[in-house]
């Protein structure tokens, strides 16, 4: 059901780019960057929730921790290049990321799932392959702190000026906010604890800005044979095309933190700045989705600054990141939708679907419990799930994580035990039915519902078996 409906998605949206870019030909659609006159009223009409803070408002120290963190994380190899799938094919993404956040919490983009290297939390003992490794992590998670109080502090100012039908002066900060560090204004409550808003609103906000992970990335654009184009715009080259990020929790704000290694002196290009963005310096592209009336946007990001995109923003507008010369970091923190995708969630349902075998007291003979449809299919669909969505999405690239921490392989062992069992409960499945005993139409529903299943994995095994 999934799948299809992803696929309908996918055909919809490709139609819908194929068309935009047809109608476009050789032309290409206007954007702006900070150097246009007009940049500040078009951010203000319709990129108002993009919010963004050089790199002067964060405190140093912070800055310093966070990148020795990155240098230290690249020095271990610890970044890698996702194989991930695409309208049924295979790419390597240019970008090498690491997942960082929460233990047992994984965050899935592109059919890939990506399980985190836990940051130090209380009540885990976690071990790191090195101290500095341990200190990276530790970094990151002061940095996540940082950017969810200041994305509290943000989505609490728009919420304010909206409330109390300030949005005059508001526009005028949220222009300054740009060029300028923070303005008395944003610094709204001194105390987190009341919000100015009511006080469900307050938890919502704290709720929608406590990032879970953070998903890092680097790349060096020089090692680079080959970066797309960007299409609709003519913004150059692109290290990340256009998207919006999947997998959140709705109306959650992502936060990122660049880290562009410039020299001192901040590398800019010769070219006179006549028109479009200077290609050596890094910038996030903004466009307003399936829309070609609204100018586009391209920020330039500095080593240190930061940007929020706030409530609907990544679902009603698509970003992508425009490469400069230098390499370059980033920390992307978010609330990841983690309802399916946590170690705690899969052994709640792998308990549940063992809950179906019983072991004789005497001849320890292995037996189901329960042949009903519902609770055969329940076992074998969960049995699917632990397979495909964490055993092989694990073993097919998780290999890797050992250069961090050896913290996922006793789940991973627990749950390939897990697994172990449900093949015993599919022969068993399998051997009762073929049993001359059971009543016809009893016998055909459990089989018809046994075969779709059977069949998907078969499907999803070649699947992983090709990849």
């Amino acid at each position: 059901g999934d799948t299809m409906k992803r696929r309908a998605g996918e055909r919809e949206k490709e139609l819908k780019k194929r068309k935009l870019l047809e109608e476009l030909g050789e032309n290409r659609l206007p954007y702006m960057t900070p150097a246009d006159a007009d940049f500040h009223h078009l951010w203000k009409r319709k990129y108002s929730k993009l919010i963004f803070r050089r790199s002067d408002t964060v405190p140093e120290e912070l800055h310093q921790l966070v990148q020795e963190g990155f240098l230290t994380l690249r020095k271990h190899d610890c970044f890698f290049q996702d194989l991930v799938r695409i309208k049924g094919k295979d790419f390597v993404t240019p970008v090498s990321r690491v997942l960082i956040g929460n233990p047992g919490c994984t965050y899935k983009y592109l059919n890939t799932r990506l399980f985190t290297v836990p940051w130090p939390t209380e009540g885990y003992d976690i071990k790191y392959c090195s101290p500095q490794i341990r200190d990276a992590c530790k970094a990151l998670i002061k940095l996540n702190n940082y950017l969810h109080v200041e994305a509290f502090k943000a989505l609490q100012g728009q919420n304010l000026s909206e409330t109390k039908e300030m949005k005059d002066t508001a526009v005028i900060d949220r222009e300054q906010n740009f060029a300028t560090s923070l303005t008395e204004k944003e610094s709204v409550s001194k105390d987190q604890s009341s919000c100015g808003v009511p006080e469900d609103d307050c938890l919502s906000l704290k709720n929608r800005t406590s990032y879970n992970v953070t998903l890092l990335n680097y790349m060096d654009p020089l090692q680079m044979l080959y970066l797309k184009q960007e299409p609709y715009f003519g913004m150059g080259n692109m290290a990340v095309s256009w998207h919006h990020d999947e997998n959140l929790v709705e109306r959650s704000t992502v936060a990122v933190y660049s880290y562009s290694c410039e020299g001192s002196a901040v590398e800019e290009s010769n070219e006179q700045k006549v028109q479009g963005r200077d290609p050596a310096v890094w910038h996030v592209g903004l466009k307003v989705a399936w829309d070609i009336e609204t100018p586009g946007l391209a920020i330039p990001l500095h080593q240190g600054d930061f940007y929020l995109m706030l409530d609907d923003l990544n679902m009603t507008h698509q970003h992508c990141v425009l490469a400069g010369f230098s390499p370059r970091f980033s920390s992307t923190h978010r609330v990841a939708d983690c309802s399916r995708g946590t170690l705690e969630y899969i052994f709640g349902q792998c308990e549940l679907a063992l809950q179906n075998l019983q072991t004789d007291s005497d001849s320890r003979a292995l037996s189901l419990k329960s042949l009903e449809t519902a609770v055969v299919k329940q076992g074998e669909e969960i049995h699917n799930e632990v397979e495909f969505e964490w055993l092989r999405q694990f073993w097919f690239q998780g290999k890797r994580y050992l250069k961090c921490t050896d913290w996922w392989l006793k789940p991973m062992a627990k749950l390939e035990e897990f697994w172990r069992k449900m093949e015993i409960m599919t022969s068993l499945v399998l051997s009762e039915v073929g049993k001359k005993e059971q009543i016809e139409e009893q016998r055909n529903e459990t089989i018809n519902c046994l075969l779709v299943v059977l069949r998907e994995r078969q499907k999803l095994r070649e699947e992983w078996t090709a990849r």
